[in-house]
């Protein structure tokens, strides 16, 4: 009988923790097919978060670190300038990357690290108990917000992709989402791909991914993958923002 589908070599056994609803199993998943797929996953280093991916360590069938929170980008270079023949990512969500690490993520692509950066944006602090983070839209209630968020009081929501594409030592830039079967296919082709330029010697390389947190969004999973539709993709449009084909 042919397979049609398995569990990737790239993942362990452990059952994930996540809160029913939450994708960030379906992006796990996806990095995992891509390493099974470059057949890469013994040459490869990746770099946990602090946020609600912090145990991935536990899940990815590769060797593992875990950064102090926002530090991945920064572990992460120091890996690839010891070891610049292993294959580096680092996992992130966007209160670790976009609020205490922004320092870190901004010089990591101006210097253009050989680095590939997963940006899971599902625009609140999932792991803490829900509260407004750098990329929280307008209007939408945390528990930091309860009136939802305004910019006069907090500013605007952070778009780490455009902001980043700026930088010359960007090799890709993208970003995709992962609330529908199309862009979940969308979203493995832009990870394959950041991979393959990382190979290439390219320079730095992230996805942002929007994903949904149904827990502190107060929606069930199906009402979560809604409103990503309706309210994160109009101001997060979706897309390649940065491409270098030279190096």
């Amino acid at each position: 009988m042919k397979i049609v589908a398995q569990k990737p070599e790239s993942l362990t056994d452990a059952p994930f923790h996540y809160c029913p609803g939450c994708t960030h199993g379906i992006i796990h998943r996806l990095v995992a097919e891509c390493l099974d797929e470059l057949n890469i996953r013994e040459q490869t280093i990746g770099i946990c978060p602090v946020g609600c991916a912090v145990l991935a360590y536990n899940y990815f069938n590769c060797d593992m670190l875990e950064a102090a929170h926002g530090r991945a980008p920064a572990i992460a270079t120091g890996i690839k300038r010891v070891l610049p023949d292993r294959f580096v990512f680092t996992y992130q969500g966007d209160g670790d990357l976009a609020s205490i690490g922004m320092a870190e993520i901004v010089h990591a692509s101006a210097r253009g690290e050989s680095i590939t950066v997963i940006f899971v944006n599902n625009a609140i602090y999932g792991m803490t108990g829900g509260q407004m983070a750098p990329t929280t839209l307008l209007g939408q209630v945390t528990t930091t917000s309860p009136y939802g968020r305004t910019a006069a009081e907090t500013g605007y929501p952070l778009k780490m992709a455009e902001l980043l594409a700026q930088n010359q030592g960007s090799a890709y830039i993208c970003r995709t989402a992962v609330n529908n079967p199309a862009n979940v296919i969308r979203t493995k082709k832009s990870i394959k791909k950041a991979l393959q330029m990382q190979m290439q010697k390219k320079g730095f390389t992230m996805v942002e991914i929007l994903s949904t947190c149904p827990t502190n969004w107060g929606l069930s999973p199906l009402e979560a993958l809604t409103w990503l539709e309706e309210n994160m993709i109009p101001y997060y449009p979706l897309g390649e923002f940065v491409v270098k084909e030279d190096g």
